[in-house]
């Protein structure tokens, strides 16, 4: 039996989905017992030189209308039309998989609902952590348990440039330079280094993890561009590394998520995950804590996951699973970043007042760079604010403990 498919977007991702599918055509059908092939190819390039170049097409309505499709695998990126497609394809009863995490994270609950209405899928396991399984271990594996915490690296090209800081004392403008002649930056780095591909990544885990669908525009999100040498000296001085880490919970009732540069210390094994890759740290009230390790991005590792999902719907096309359901967010589900307790990390130069110092909580200093930094007890970011308000110490920088 065939099982025929259609591609939309034939850059990175989407050729290699093409080619993992044409290249381990043998494993597929071993494992699955049926032949996955592509039919059609929407972009708007040609592609003479592939020998997947027939099957391009430039028109939508030709896959749209093709009743030999069942399945669509969409890798265009940005949300329109890649969400104006995917939802014209649930509706016409083809599933849909993807890499698109920004769609996922603005469309997810709707477009999952349209799924079920049609009793068709839409899995989306590549849109965090590349290749990493994470997406289907967290809604089977782990669906026993009340998830507690996430806490990841989710964005390779900013744990690169930290890992060069901190362990080979490059500042983050040489850092990024050097990210961008190897192809882990692209030109225009915003969205990696402002933090807003983590904070897209991190919504699609707090809603695996409690059903919500946070606005990614609506969470604390804070990126690397203001982190110094200075800083990642007084990390590797305290025994910690810098990493940005996208955190998410629930308290009291509603869902925190966040991300920012963190400093982990060297007991926490997210402090060791390096250079390009990507780690998510699930602590769960059971099973407690479990992690996930590999290559967050990459033609191949992604297309992996994309095909994972093309075989899980192949193989469950008789007994569909149970099918996923997200609320869309309302205001009173967003905890407030500034009510979250944790340790911090205030950075001064090494001529601050020393009485000033002396009189601000800590529980542990250290000195590096022409810096002294104090580490704090647990505290909120508004007991943080009140402290150093009411002592008159003013931080050249104020991190976050993990």
């Amino acid at each position: 039996m065939m099982i025929q498919i259609a591609i939309l977007g034939f850059g990175v991702v989407g050729s290699g989905v093409a080619e993992v599918l044409e290249g381990n055509r043998r494993v597929i059908e071993k494992n699955i017992g049926k032949t996955v092939a592509v039919k059609r190819i929407l972009d708007l390039r040609d592609f003479p030189d592939s020998p997947f170049g027939s099957l391009v097409t430039h028109d939508f309505e030709e896959i749209l209308s093709d009743p030999d499709i069942s399945i669509v695998a969409e890798m265009m990126g940005g949300s329109h039309p890649a969400y104006d497609f995917t939802k014209a394809a649930l509706e016409a009863g083809k599933s849909v998989v993807t890499s698109n995490k920004e769609v996922v994270a603005n469309f997810g609950a709707e477009l999952l609902k349209i799924a079920a209405a049609h009793g068709v899928r839409y899995l989306f396991e590549a849109s965090v952590g590349g290749g990493i399984p994470i997406i289907r271990p967290m809604i089977n594996d782990l669906s026993a348990n009340e998830i507690l915490t996430v806490n990841g690296i989710l964005n390779g090209t900013t744990n690169y440039i930290l890992t060069q800081m901190i362990e080979s004392g490059t500042s983050f403008a040489d850092a990024l330079s050097d990210a961008q002649k190897k192809g882990y930056a692209e030109a225009n780095p915003a969205a990696d280094v402002e933090g807003l591909d983590a904070a897209r990544k991190i919504v699609i885990l707090a809603a695996l993890s409690f059903g919500k669908l946070l606005d990614p525009k609506k969470i604390a999100c804070e990126g690397i561009t203001k982190l110094t040498g200075e800083d990642a000296a007084v990390a590797k001085a305290l025994g910690c590394s810098v990493k940005l880490i996208a955190h998410t919970e629930k308290a009291n009732g509603k869902i925190l998520a966040t991300v920012a540069p963190c400093l982990v210390p060297a007991c926490n094994p997210l402090s060791e995950v390096a250079d390009v890759f990507n780690g998510i740290l699930v602590n769960a009230n059971m099973v407690g804590e479990v992690m996930f390790y590999g290559k967050g991005a990459g033609k191949l590792p992604t297309a992996s996951a994309v095909v994972a999902d093309i075989l899980d719907i192949v193989t469950h096309a008789d007994k569909k699973p149970r099918d996923l359901v997200w609320e869309p967010a309302c205001e009173n589900d967003y905890a407030d970043e500034a009510d979250y307790r944790t340790a911090f990390c205030f950075s001064f130069a090494n001529t601050a007042n020393a009485a000033q110092l002396a009189a601000l909580p800590s529980v542990r200093t250290a000195k590096a760079a022409g810096r002294v930094a104090l580490l704090t007890p647990p505290m909120t970011r508004k007991e943080v604010d009140a402290i150093l308000d009411a002592n008159g110490a003013k931080p050249l920088s104020i991190l976050r403990v993990l």
